[in-house]
């Protein structure tokens, strides 16, 4: 059974609920041995918010783990230290990006099988001075991942992005032959993951009806044609582009494994449309197993019992059965 660090996320959202709720599933404990990496004095917290009984038990490391459905093991990291609640705060980003480090260690050093990341307040994060803008960039960085794009899973929906965290502004110049190329053998690489030995991968133009032969933009023509004839020469079963307003449609139906995606909002509106409390981040191209809930940190509902760990559960579900 695998072992997965689960980091606790900004402790003023809804992180540490979730991770409470999650650990008390007897689904989640039958699949993996969780770990929290985080702190003590916030778990105990939520479970007293959420009216659960949970015995804690702190270890210095995963070799120490003595998995019982009715204890929540945690790795401490960070600095204790008082924190905002529903709001964002320095500490709860200085926080948040300790957790991720040291779980991340752990992970490379294969003390654990992989990362689940309860989320994280980009603004926390610039307010605590650290330079990454979100997980995928700092976990990219931190495994020295120089390929890697986010792909979401919710439903029968797969998607990955060729761009994520820019403005829409910035994305018809980035949207480059090598970029969705790269993107294309990622997506090959999330399917191996899943277990998907024959994947039907399909490729979203960036302009309305895919461009039209070019009379609503040459992008497809220029650079994500190429990319897709290219991915083909490599053996690599793409087929593209799509017009956009139709592809999802067609792999909601399963013509589609897992659809690249040329921008942030192309791929996940229609995946958050059908899977808004089930969806769940991968990080592809990284040299370890992370996902993560696909929501935020929810200040407005947190620290009121009211958070929903449906998403939690998906994402450790899914690192439990993902394979590298």
């Amino acid at each position: 059974m695998k072992k997965l660090a689960i980091t606790m996320g900004d402790p003023g959202g809804v992180g540490p609920e979730i991770i409470v709720r999650a650990l008390g599933s007897p689904e989640v404990r039958e699949r993996c041995e969780p770990i929290v990496v985080g702190d003590r004095r916030v778990i105990r917290e939520a479970a007293e918010v959420l009216g659960m009984k949970v015995d804690i038990s702190v270890i210095d490391s995963p070799a120490h783990s003595r998995p019982s459905p009715s204890v929540i093991e945690i790795i401490e990291a960070g600095e204790p230290t008082a924190f905002d609640k529903n709001l964002p705060s320095a500490e709860g980003g200085r926080a948040s990006a300790a957790y991720i480090g040291r779980a991340v260690e752990l992970a490379l050093d294969k003390a654990v099988d992989g990362v689940v990341t309860a989320p994280v307040s980009k603004e926390a994060l610039k307010m605590a001075g650290i330079k990454w803008p979100g997980h995928t960039e700092m976990l990219a960085e931190l495994t020295a991942a120089r390929d890697f794009a986010m792909m979401l899973a919710g439903g029968p929906l797969r998607v990955i992005l060729v761009t994520i965290h820019t403005s829409l502004s910035s994305v018809p110049k980035m949207i480059t032959r090598e970029a969705v190329l790269r993107t294309i053998r990622l997506a090959k690489r999330a399917c191996d993951m899943l277990g998907i030995d024959r994947p039907k991968i399909g490729v979203a133009g960036l302009n309305p009806h895919a461009g039209e032969a070019g009379m609503f933009g040459d992008e497809e023509i220029a650079e994500i044609i190429p990319a897709v004839e290219e991915a083909n020469r490599e053996g690599i079963p793409a087929s593209g582009p799509f017009p956009p307003d139709t592809v999802f449609h067609k792999a909601f139906h399963g013509a589609f494994d897992i659809i690249v995606c040329m921008y942030h909002d192309q791929g996940l509106i229609p995946l958050k449309m059908i899977a808004f409390e089930t969806g769940v981040n991968v990080t592809v191209g990284l040299p370890i197993i992370r996902t993560s809930p696909d929501h935020g940190t929810a200040y407005d509902i947190a620290w009121k019992g009211a958070a929903d760990p449906t998403s939690m559960i998906q994402a450790i579900r899914l690192a439990a059965g993902l394979r590298l």
